[in-house]
């Protein structure tokens, strides 16, 4: 981990070959739409590499995550070029059915992040193209909460530098100092880059996606064949993967589905201005249009609802759309900051819910549905106390009631919120808290600890069973389990 932008999440001279992707036709597996006649809708960007010069400044990582080599994963590095648009909003209501036409244009170079399996044979069939986080430097929080489950079941992974900062350089919205972009920190590598603002990040990622599809000689996939790409993004990339579903995704047919990873209540600004200081991002209540053609899954944790604002922009489940809120987790957590959490000033514990294994699980539900067509378990809301400030309900131990439910917060051995602790700075309080019980505590609730790991046991595989946490985590959590302590 290089610097802690990481954690939020809550980031020259080319190779010999180039590959140039037209915009042609249904032919290359990308689904007809008479938009595509349109110049601006049907472009696709042209990828060069792969990038040899200089050393690769690899997307910040989270504490606990390993290399892509230790995954036995390759990682390198093209460029993507091309002349983007920008776009208004003709219409923008909250049901999600946004109207937006093309303002200006500017012409484009960033970089995109390739890391597949060593072993061609074991690649599923599936991309997954992440819009790389810049709240705070360059990071990439999906890259880091969806493995060990990406690289295990062989999925193919993109990452996509959408945004100025990453490029450029610039203070992000969680930042306290500047960050100097991949620009300035290997000019011999990246000297030729240019992202020409964000209000042009949209259509970049769009054409990114789709020249991915149309790399009929799958260079950049080192001769992979893919029958599926979708999109993922957390926190502010969430927020303009919510504007792109509802703006970009009708128009261009990009992606087969969209993972949609910590959004607020609003989405990205088709201005490019910064999310927390705009309200041209659309209504505070904006959702998922329902008359998409490819699925949408949104994962939301408790700081998400509250703090973020989702609250107001819950919507019910449809054949297209899943809804997860998941109890006991906190925008960002122990997961990502790991010991670091003290280097940045939180002086209380934070979160150390389930994000992790149930975002895989998620994730892994939302592939098959993309896939195979069938669809995600459907869980209830949250419960609130108070819409007024929005306010969750929570049981007897602290922990919130309704959303997923997992032996964390059903079995539990503290509190877990997505409300920080008292005092907690800007920056600490998008990581939450937890409270844990003490022996004695644990003793009253359960007698003794044989019968806390039965009904934890017993709690366990009840997730599994429902699709909230992959089998393969199974014994892992049932180790951590076995940790808890009681009085001797």
């Amino acid at each position: 981990m290089k610097t802690i932008a990481a954690v939020l999440v809550a980031a020259a001279a080319l190779a010999a070959t180039t590959v140039s992707c037209s915009a042609s036709s249904a032919a290359s597996g990308v689904p007809t739409n008479p938009h595509f006649a349109s110049p601006v809708y049907g472009r696709a960007a042209t990828l060069s590499g792969p990038i040899t010069v200089g050393h690769i400044i690899d997307p910040e990582s989270g504490a606990t995550t390993g290399s892509p080599s230790s995954y036995g994963y390759t990682d390198e590095e093209f460029f993507a070029s091309g002349t983007a648009s920008a776009f208004r909003a003709t219409s923008d209501p909250s049901d999600g059915r946004w109207k937006i036409a093309p303002t200006t244009s500017a012409t484009y170079r960033t970089r995109i992040v390739v890391r597949l399996p060593t072993n061609p044979k074991r690649f599923n069939g599936t991309v997954v193209v992440e819009w790389l986080n810049v709240s705070s430097g360059e990071s990439a929080p999906d890259w880091d909460y969806l493995n060990p489950m990406l690289t295990r079941d062989g999925y193919a992974y993109i990452g996509v530098s959408a945004q100025a900062l990453g490029i450029e350089g610039g203070t992000g919205i969680t930042s306290t100092s500047a960050s100097s972009g991949l620009i300035k920190q290997e000019p011999s590598r990246y000297g030729s880059l240019h992202q020409p603002g964000d209000e042009y990040a949209l259509d970049i990622f769009a054409q990114v996606g789709r020249a991915l599809r149309l790399d009929k000689s799958t260079t950049v996939l080192a001769g992979l064949h893919p029958s599926h790409i979708v999109a993922v993004g957390e926190s502010q990339s969430a927020f303009y993967l919510t504007t792109f579903a509802d703006a970009l995704q009708p128009l261009t047919q990009t992606f087969d589905g969209i993972f949609i990873h910590s959004r607020g209540g609003t989405g990205a600004p088709l201005s490019g201005a910064s999310i927390t200081g705009s309200s041209s991002g659309g209504p505070a209540d904006l959702r998922i249009r329902t008359d998409l053609t490819v699925p949408v899954f949104m994962f939301e944790t408790e700081t998400d609802v509250t703090k973020l604002g989702y609250a107001p922009a819950q919507q019910p489940d449809t054949s297209r759309i899943r809804t997860w809120e998941v109890a006991g987790t906190s925008h960002a957590d122990s997961y990502i900051v790991g010991s670091y959490a003290s280097v940045l000033g939180c002086k209380a514990e934070i979160n150390d819910g389930p994000q992790h294994p149930v975002v895989q699980a998620a994730f892994t539900a939302f592939a098959k549905w993309v896939t195979a067509g069938t669809p995600p378990p459907s869980p209830r809301p949250f419960v609130l106390a108070s819409q007024n400030p929005v306010t969750l309900a929570r049981d007897a131990q602290g922990n919130v009631i309704g959303g997923v439910r997992t032996p964390a917060v059903d079995i539990p051995s503290s509190s877990l919120s997505g409300v920080p602790a008292a005092g907690a700075s800007v920056l600490c309080s998008l990581f939450g808290s937890t409270t844990p019980f003490t022996p004695s505590q644990m003793a009253q609730l359960y007698g003794n600890k044989a019968t806390y790991l039965a009904r934890y046991e017993k709690s366990l595989n009840q997730a599994i069973s429902g699709g909230y946490i992959l089998p393969q985590d199974r014994a892992g959590l049932l180790a951590q389990a076995e940790q808890v302590q009681f009085p001797s």
